[in-house]
């Protein structure tokens, strides 16, 4: 059955629809309000790299036609019959995820991020056997167990990439205890991620130290984030000078690059938290040796800790920096998405802009 007549909710966005990444309009349909169930009106959402990986089959596993998008901020339709969370109304978020087991360990710990059986916001399979569709697009039903209630004092434009890029980086800060006044904290690139790693760092009272390739950002990062401390990674004199004087890094870029100089900028039993997706690094062992010191990896955050990054930032007034695009922008988009040509993340303005062309 196409996508159009698979359930009875008429939907429509902009899909890829092989993996040259190119975006087309694109109608196709979600399932009825089941009765744990929230449908909303979509109205804005963030445009994320890894949109453009799965666009292009990058990651190896994209199920097409692919409507991505998984930083959704909308108003709720309508409410199944055993829902109560939110009601008909109310501001909402989806994020990167929206099922998962339920009854594993993980889950039961309210890590559905880390269960074997998540289900990603699009491009795979649901419950039903259908292929999940993400947020560029104008109606969305998801259970409400993973549909994040919006803070009211939260603007939804330029939030929106909090329930992506805003997680991804408060969850590791949170989780390895680099989130308490005082303590030295590194962010490895300066894009989405990296300036709201800067953000939630600065408003828990850490100090913040820069590392990045390019120079040009030192003003933007100093005089508008507040970093304590910028350090361009191929000064080997910078570099030198600020050996072994960090408690963690949090390295966010998803290009290849070396470890090796990061690494040297921990203290001993210092962690290095890898949220980027670079295809490939390679792992310095004797550093690690000598101090103690961890590789990790973090992904998101379980729901439980989304909802607190979201009232956090709103408490905190911690926004991502985000320039506002109309739907048909989004082939622009996702080219100067390739050159890093945006400051720092692209949202899309479904409500105003998204038309059924097709």
């Amino acid at each position: 059955m196409s996508p159009k007549n698979e359930h009875p909710v008429k939907a429509f966005g902009w899909a890829a629809s092989d993996n040259s990444g190119v975006f087309t309009p694109f109608k196709f349909s979600r399932r009825a309000t089941g009765e744990h169930d929230v449908q909303f009106k979509i109205l804005f959402c963030g445009v994320c790299h890894s949109d453009l990986h799965m666009a292009k089959n990058e990651l190896g596993f994209t199920q097409y036609p692919m409507v991505p998008g998984h930083e959704i901020v909308g108003v709720v339709i309508e409410v199944g019959s055993k829902v109560t969370k939110v009601k008909a109304g109310d501001k909402v978020g989806v994020g990167c995820l929206v099922g998962s087991c339920r009854d594993c360990d993980l889950c039961n710990r309210d890590l559905e991020n880390y269960c074997a059986k998540q289900i990603l916001t699009y491009s795979m399979l649901y419950h039903d056997g259908s292929i999940t569709y993400g947020g560029y697009s104008n109606i969305m039903v998801a259970d409400e167990h993973f549909v994040a209630r919006w803070p009211d004092s939260l603007p939804m434009g330029a939030g929106a990439p909090l329930l992506c890029a805003g997680i991804t980086t408060y969850s590791p800060l949170r989780h390895f205890g680099l989130d308490k006044p005082g303590i030295n904290v590194g962010v490895v690139g300066l894009g989405g991620l990296g300036h709201l790693a800067v953000k939630f760092a600065k408003a828990f009272g850490c100090k913040v130290t820069v590392i990045s390739t390019s120079a040009s950002k030192r003003q933007e990062a100093i005089e508008h984030l507040g970093v304590d401390q910028f350090l361009i990674s191929c000064d080997p004199e910078q570099m030198q000078g600020a050996l072994g004087s960090l408690d963690g890094i949090i390295d966010t870029v998803s290009a290849m690059h070396s470890l090796v100089p990061i690494v040297s900028l921990l203290k001993p039993e210092g962690k290095l938290i890898l949220v980027g997706l670079p295809p490939s690094l390679e792992i310095p062992i004797f550093p690690l040796l000598i101090g103690r010191r961890a590789i990790i990896g973090s992904a998101i955050g379980g729901m439980k800790e989304t909802q607190e990054m979201l009232e956090f930032a709103a408490e905190h007034n911690i926004l991502p920096d985000v320039e506002m695009i109309p739907a048909d922008y989004i082939n622009t988009a996702m080219e100067r998405l390739v050159k890093s040509d945006v400051k720092y993340r692209f949202v899309i303005d479904i409500a105003n802009t998204l038309k059924e062309t097709c």
